[in-house]
């Protein structure tokens, strides 16, 4: 459960299930949308366990946005609703992933577990996967948490490394809000996130960020957990989350925003502290890394895959040549 469950690969930065699922949709990859059903049954012949784990994964790994397009309800990551069954929705590897992702020729492939099919080890992903998505994973005796980071700063950063230029890399959040990025000690300390308010109008809050890893409904029960301990003073509050997060909290008489805000920061889920602890598999073992130890090692990495391109194009060349002498 450590190696080949639970802990992603430093190299393309995904787990087992994650590989399996992108090497389906590469196999059936033609341009065209397919029911997630098809794609989850097609992965069963690489991943040996129930179709529901594989479901919940690809739901996961499309949710962020990088490797999968989508079509249908794929769930909502502000309010934590669930995605629709399998047989409702569809999705297709996206043209980043075909760029970044695969390339056979140079890919090592093993036999799958019944050893009728062959699947990859790793994949050459070219693009910092792992940290672009972030990651999290519950072992034995171990886990791992790496927090999401914007793809365009992670390049810029490659680019910074290859020039030996310093570069520092900080969490982006796809849900948004503040952060405190002050303890991040290179991906191996904490980070402090905060939902974002509006505080226009005195009389009512409107919350229309919130923190990484929360959701609107454990937001707003938390909220009223601390109504009810009388920390916080509230009149009424309703959730008109759709496309963005819109939580309004209504203030009773005497009671204004200011004095309000500190009091939902101190002891609800509007501040979190989320502690990172980067464990990916190096090679064979488990083994705990820095964000920019990682970033680097997906640079030389990058080299290698190249060379490898560019000696397979040269090969390939040469028996042209070969052939026509």
């Amino acid at each position: 459960v450590i190696k080949d469950r639970a802990i992603p690969h430093v190299d393309d930065g995904l787990k087992p299930v994650q590989r399996r699922i992108l090497h389906a949709l590469f196999e059936l990859d033609d341009g065209k949308f397919h029911k997630v059903a098809n794609v989850v049954g097609h992965t069963m012949k690489y991943h040996p366990h129930g179709d529901a784990s594989i479901y919940s994964a690809l739901i996961v790994l499309a949710n962020k946005d990088l490797f999968i397009d989508k079509q249908g309800n794929f769930g909502n990551i502000f309010t934590g609703d669930m995605a629709s069954a399998a047989r409702y929705i569809e999705c297709r590897m996206s043209l980043l992933a075909t760029e970044v992702l695969f390339d056979p020729n140079i890919t090592e492939y093993v036999d799958s577990y019944d050893s009728r099919n062959k699947e990859p080890t790793i994949l050459p992903a070219k693009a910092p996967v792992l940290l672009a998505q972030g990651a999290e994973g519950i072992a034995v005796g171990m886990s791992t948490r790496i927090l999401p980071h914007n793809l365009i700063e992670l390049l810029e950063g490659q680019i910074a490394y290859m020039k030996d230029e310093v570069f520092e890399l900080l969490p982006d959040f796809p849900t948004g809000g503040m952060a405190d990025v002050s303890e991040y000690a290179d991906g191996r300390g904490k980070v402090v996130i905060r939902a974002r308010m509006d505080l226009s109008d005195a009389k009512r809050i409107l919350i229309t960020e919130i923190p990484y890893g929360t959701t609107t409904e454990l937001l707003i029960a938390s909220i009223e957990d601390a109504a009810r301990k009388q920390k916080v003073k509230i009149s009424t509050i309703h959730d008109y989350t759709a496309e963005k997060v819109e939580i309004e909290i209504k203030l009773p008489r005497g009671v204004y925003g200011e004095e309000v805000v500190d009091a939902l920061y101190a002891f609800t889920d509007c501040e979190v502290s989320l502690s990172c602890n980067p464990v990916v598999i190096d090679g064979d073992k488990p083994r705990l890394m820095s964000v920019s130890e990682i970033l680097q090692h997906n640079v030389d990495r990058l080299v290698d895959i190249l060379k490898s391109e560019l000696q397979f194009e040269q090969h390939q060349l040469k028996k042209k040549l070969h052939a026509k002498t």
